[in-house]
């Protein structure tokens, strides 16, 4: 088949909505706009294990610690699934650690700040694995397979956290009022910084328009943001807590949430890694890369030792 030939099959398969595999001929943009999406959400998993893995030591209960220590463990196991996914486009795991080690590779903007109370494992659990949600479920239907079927079971075990986040602020509501205020800052904190998980508008990002004609991504960044505030506002109203946001509100011509503008220069200054704790996210990625080199070491070389067996 000529180049011509591929290209129109691609095309074909896109049009229709079925599946690119590996196997399969995909045009170079496509496998590069593939890596450096999979890439950055397995990045994102693995780094996002270090905000809640901070309480992990002072949960107040052990309940609690054994359902931070599983969900931390699950996020773990995204990661994994999705670096597999990943070098299904004939790039390594060790490439894309190393890419992000050395700053060529991003992770959701949304790990960058701080887990100052106990109340932000509830918050991060209700707020930005909700926001994680709404991004990720569209992504089960994606024009990539390896990637759509990962996101399955992701998806499923991201809803149990949100729903785990809600219990556990909930909770806290329903005690006194220093636990109360505690959900109260907690929300006034992460709820901007939610909003921006879904990146800048669509005017200005610069991805989403040819992601969503390949059928990589099926919504656009501010059609996601709206449904997660959409969602948010009725559990936020019988949870119990403001939202931070004095232009929220309902409009009934649109039958949508109206709401404030974010503050897209703090976006952009976290993403070039100017946030909060952009420098302690990836000190501490590096360490532990470092410190688990004799494990890659010893298991390169039983591998070995068995395959001359």
């Amino acid at each position: 088949m000529t180049t011509a030939d591929l290209e129109a099959h691609f095309d074909a398969v896109i049009a229709r909505r079925d599946r690119i595999e590996p196997r399969d001929w995909m045009p170079e943009a496509y496998r590069r706009t593939l890596i450096r999406q999979i890439a950055q959400h397995a990045h994102s998993e693995i780094i996002g294990m270090q905000p809640e893995g901070n309480w992990i030591g002072r949960a107040p209960s052990l309940r609690r610690k054994a359902i931070l220590l599983a969900k931390v463990q699950d996020e773990a196991g995204h990661g994994l699934y999705l670096y597999s996914a990943c070098e299904t486009l004939g790039i390594s795991r060790g490439e894309l650690v190393e890419l992000l080690l050395g700053g060529k590779q991003k992770y959701s903007s949304i790990f960058n700040y701080p887990t100052l109370s106990y109340a932000d494992v509830g918050t991060i659990g209700w707020l930005v694995d909700g926001a994680a949600i709404c991004n990720q479920v569209p992504l089960c239907r994606t024009s990539y397979g390896p990637y759509g079927r990962a996101m399955i079971r992701i998806c499923k075990e991201e809803s149990f956290h949100q729903r785990q986040g809600y219990e556990l602020l909930m909770t806290m509501m329903r005690g006194t009022e220093e636990q109360r205020a505690l959900v109260q800052e907690s929300v006034d904190r992460f709820w901007w910084p939610s909003l921006m998980m879904f990146g800048p508008p669509d005017e200005h990002s610069p991805n989403s328009e040819r992601s969503m004609a390949w059928g990589i991504k099926r919504h656009s960044n501010d059609e996601l943001r709206q449904k997660f505030v959409d969602l948010t506002v009725p559990q936020a109203e019988v949870l119990g807590v403001r939202l931070p946001d004095p232009e929220l509100s309902w409009n009934a011509e649109r039958e949508h949430y109206d709401f404030g503008r974010p503050d897209w220069d703090e976006l952009s200054a976290v993403i070039r890694g100017d946030g909060p704790c952009n420098a302690q996210r990836l000190a501490h990625r590096r360490k532990a890369h470092d410190d688990g080199a004799w494990v890659r070491e010893a298991a390169t070389a039983f591998a070995e030792r068995g395959r001359d067996d």
